[in-house]
């Protein structure tokens, strides 16, 4: 970390904005599903409390568009929260404005606000100045630990930043930093990355960075399909984007030149006639898929092939499932693959989950916390590792 983070400040008597990332799933019924997000922000909350410090968290929740939605209140996880802390805890219906200041202001060490959903006003997204001053007016100290977010230059994340003489990372943004970027910078080898997901588009620039510093790359998911194409097999009506077809190939070339490196494709892979839980499905070797049906999950054979190289290595990055994850039926090979996963680890290997369907497959099975290090933001730990630097991180004071 070149940042400044927690640990770096002087935190009594301080009054902390914190942005965390509390984008939690609901239920139809607005009852929160998922409760990691929300879970992984307690290192922080609690380390200002012990430091003499109090809370102000903002953060956005859904796509409400600019406006003001119940649908997308923060208020449940207000009440999420206040079953994880024993510190006092109370919620604003207002994310800035004289009720919002006054509550901040009244609040005592060791006590927390939550603030309502930033997203509620269209200057968040725009990066507003002047939305930036008012948010910043709710503390006087700023620390970002939204990673999920660090890839977004919104008013909370960078805008904000203007207003404080010192701009922090905290416990999590710090965790998630540190992992990452040790994927990049010094890995145990062999370095093995497992990518999947449904599309190429937007993670092939992440699988060429990733082929100058990894020694496998292992592809499954719908995006297998395109590189199949490139390579003169056959997809039937499986998921394709065309238009990545020549740069895969070029990708599937300059690997072919490449000493001991490796794209490893599906040998085998699970076909349906069409998507959906009640379809007709069968397992198919990959030169043999029928015209009209399409690839919904890697094989076992395939994953027989992936863990004979997940075995050997001694860092291994996932990003994405290997099928169509949320029908069960197709959920397979992902399940399997996450069991490998939390396999290695116990033996050694230096395990990094990139967010997404990925690490709920982790948690279906119970396996997250048998993982190095499972991160909080898909799109930020993805552009982290295709090199580009993140709005909400470059923000921050440097030490």
């Amino acid at each position: 970390m070149r940042k400044k983070t927690l640990r770096d400040v002087d935190l009594k008597g301080r009054k902390v904005l914190m942005r965390v990332d509390f984008n939690v799933p609901l239920s139809k019924e607005g009852s929160i599903t998922d409760d990691t997000r929300v879970r992984a922000s307690l290192p922080s909350i609690d380390y200002i409390a012990a430091q003499g410090g109090s809370c102000v968290l903002m953060s956005h929740l859904g796509r409400p568009k600019g406006k003001k939605d119940k649908a997308y209140s923060l208020r449940p996880v207000a009440d999420c929260l206040g079953d994880l802390v024993k510190h006092p805890i109370r919620f604003i219906e207002d994310c800035v404005g004289p009720d919002a200041e006054k509550a901040a202001a009244a609040l005592r060490p060791g006590e927390i606000l939550l603030l309502e959903n930033v997203r509620f006003y269209p200057e968040e997204e725009a990066d507003d100045p002047e939305f930036a001053k008012r948010l910043s007016k709710c503390g006087d100290l700023y620390a970002n630990d939204a990673f999920g977010t660090a890839h977004r230059a919104h008013a909370s994340t960078v805008g904000v930043t203007s207003y404080f003489k010192e701009n922090v990372a905290g416990l999590l943004m710090e965790k998630e930093i540190e992992a990452l970027e040790g994927l990049l910078l010094n890995p145990e080898r062999p370095f093995v990355a497992v990518m999947g997901g449904a599309k190429v588009s937007g993670k092939l620039e992440l699988i060429k960075n990733l082929l100058n510093r990894v020694d496998r790359v292992l592809i499954g998911g719908g995006m297998a399909f395109t590189f199949f194409k490139a390579v003169g097999l056959e997809v039937g009506k499986s998921i394709v984007d065309e238009e990545l077809v020549p740069l895969c190939r070029e990708v599937m070339d300059e690997t072919d030149k490449g000493k001991g490196k490796r794209i490893f494709l599906p040998v085998d892979c699970v076909v349906a006639e069409e998507i959906n839980a009640s379809a007709e499905s069968k397992l198919v070797s990959t030169g043999d898929i029928p015209e009209d049906w399409a690839g919904v999950d890697i094989g076992d054979k395939t994953v027989d092939l992936f863990r004979e190289e997940l075995m050997k290595a001694k860092t291994v990055f996932w990003n994405g499932p290997m099928g169509v994850f949320e029908i069960p039926k197709f959920s397979n090979g992902t399940k399997k693959i996450a069991k490998i996963m939390a396999e290695i680890t116990r033996k050694g290997t230096k395990t990094v989950i990139g967010g997404g369907d990925s690490v709920a497959a982790l948690n279906q099975l119970g396996l997250a916390g048998r993982i190095t290090h499972v991160s909080t933001g898909g799109g930020a730990s993805l552009e982290l590792l295709e090199g580009r630097k993140l709005p909400g991180v470059e923000a921050l004071s440097d030490i």
